[in-house]
């Protein structure tokens, strides 16, 4: 057997995070899983998993407040489609929400949004701190990217997102809605709304911004952000279960109004491949 030292560097897996020794304990990020977060909080221990630090009782409250709140079993929704449709089909539960969740990886709504508004949020702090005016940080960010993730809500224009007052409060109550990043993020939205955009702040906002005030980073907030949607899928999977098969958005024939190319004759064709295929033969035959 080859000597741990003469072992080359690549043959070892080296960790900080943790491991598991089966039959004795498993240690998660320097801590004893089983003496230490036992009785933890799952958002406690999911956090902490992203972040490598612990936060107080009332910010993981917070946290799970913003999950809570975007929890809709509404399967018109693209990503709960997804499970309902998975139902429809009889497919396995766990590939359903997988894939539902994978799928809300979106670029209008969903975790890509969620990306860049913390990493918008985090940018525009740093330029105003160096002078830069707010006005000008927006009008920039409009002219380079069009828009600016988290305000603007395309099924609903005008009307103010109904998540925001719900999870402001909470936060309000567990004194957490002090922050710079949400006073920066209703300072953005008034620049919007009375501009020629009008455009309202949504949930994309509020919740990054809640985010960044307890410390997370863009990149942190974007992980954690990973399961905000899951308690709205297992409804609308289980829902399309005890539909008959394939009938949950299903669509007839007769509801398709077709456009496209018409008809193909497809012997008028056979009959033309021949004629090519004939026409070709000795040549073919010529060069073998």
């Amino acid at each position: 057997m080859t000597p741990p030292s003469a072992q080359p560097p690549w043959a070892t897996l080296n960790s900080h995070v943790g491991a598991c020794y089966p039959g004795q304990r498993a240690v998660f990020r320097g801590h004893d899983l089983h003496r230490d977060l036992s009785r933890s909080d799952w958002m406690d221990v999911f956090v902490f998993s992203i972040t490598g630090r612990r936060h107080t009782p009332e910010q993981i409250r917070l946290l799970h407040a913003i999950w809570v709140n975007t929890s809709y079993p509404d399967a018109r929704l693209w990503n709960n489609r997804v499970a309902a449709l998975a139902g429809s089909t009889r497919s396995s539960g766990n590939l359903a929400l997988s894939a539902a969740l994978a799928t809300s990886e979106a670029a209008i709504y969903g975790r890509q949004i969620d990306i860049a508004v913390a990493d918008f949020l985090v940018r525009a702090e740093r330029e105003q701190a160096q002078g830069i005016a707010l006005t000008d940080i927006v009008r920039q960010e409009l002219r380079h990217n069009r828009s600016i993730g988290g305000y603007g809500r395309p099924v609903a224009r005008s009307a103010a997102d109904e998540r925001n007052a719900v999870v402001i409060g909470i936060a309000e109550q567990l004194g957490l809605a002090g922050g710079k990043y949400l006073r920066l993020a209703h300072a953005v939205e008034e620049i919007l709304l009375h501009g020629r955009w009008r455009m309202r702040m949504n949930y994309g906002a509020v919740a990054a911004a809640l985010a960044l005030d307890q410390g997370l980073n863009p990149q942190e907030y974007y992980l954690y952000m990973f399961n905000a949607f899951l308690a709205g899928m297992p409804p609308c999977y289980l829902e399309a279960l005890e539909r008959p098969a394939q009938s949950t958005f299903s669509t007839p024939c007769s509801a398709l109004s077709y456009h496209g190319p018409a008809k193909r004759n497809w012997s008028l064709q056979a009959d033309q491949y021949n004629t090519d295929v004939g026409r070709l033969q000795p040549n073919h035959i010529a060069h073998t």
